[in-house]
């Protein structure tokens, strides 16, 4: 927000300005500290482990994606998970553009393949120009990409598994989308008119490394 107040030329605050403040409410009984995008957290140890998902034949590994996509240089490429609630099958797939940080959100009834790929045509028939390559984990909610590239034009590439560094951007979008729906949630009322409020959100809010403009600015200026 700092970055944003300096860029607009409203007037010049530092973040740790910002902070302070929101510190001195806290130690007031205030709200505020309930909001930071960054909130202290427990970290637990991660033990590595080969991801034994299945397989399909003929998926392409991330490797063989185009070098284009490493960098960054153009819009087009996507990296997609899927996040999950508690009590119930539903989830939430998450679809985040490499160079912008443009997001889309798609409610799912239940993890299973077959409904994630009519979740994922449906949001790329928003921007069907804007969609030149898709990578995912190996969950088996993936296992009818096939279908997705048949209607779509679009082909899907594979990370590498445990290797969830390799979808950075994605990881970065789950982070962001935990602030909205909390881990643990139960995700069975929210909507797909809910899913489109949080990415509305999440997309025009001013990031860093995009010089404090938006991921909507960015992916419809291009």
């Amino acid at each position: 927000m700092a970055g944003r107040l300096r860029r607009s030329g409203a007037f010049l605050i530092s973040h740790e300005t910002i902070y302070t403040h929101i510190w001195r409410d806290k130690g007031r009984g205030g709200p505020l500290y309930r909001h930071p995008r960054c909130a202290a957290k427990q970290r637990r140890q991660r033990h590595h482990r080969y991801d034994s998902r299945g397989r399909l034949a003929g998926q392409r590994h991330i490797s063989a994606r185009p070098a284009i996509v490493e960098a960054r240089t153009t819009v087009g490429h996507w990296e997609l998970d899927t996040v999950v609630g508690v009590g119930a099958k539903d989830g939430v797939a998450t679809v985040v553009e490499r160079k912008t940080g443009f997001s889309m959100l798609g409610k799912l009834a239940n993890r299973g393949s077959r409904g994630m790929s009519r979740r994922l045509r449906m949001l790329i028939r928003r921007a069907p120009h804007r969609f030149d390559t898709l990578t995912a984990d190996n969950g088996t909610e993936f296992h009818d990409y096939a279908s997705v590239e048949a209607a779509t034009s679009v082909p899907f590439y594979f990370a590498t598994p445990s290797q969830s560094w390799e979808r950075g951007t994605n990881e970065n979008l789950n982070g962001l989308l935990r602030q909205y729906l909390p881990k643990r949630s139960n995700l069975t009322g929210l909507t797909q008119r809910d899913c489109d409020a949080i990415a509305h959100c999440l997309n025009t809010r001013p990031r860093k490394r995009l010089g404090y403009r938006t991921p909507e600015e960015c992916f419809y200026d291009e």
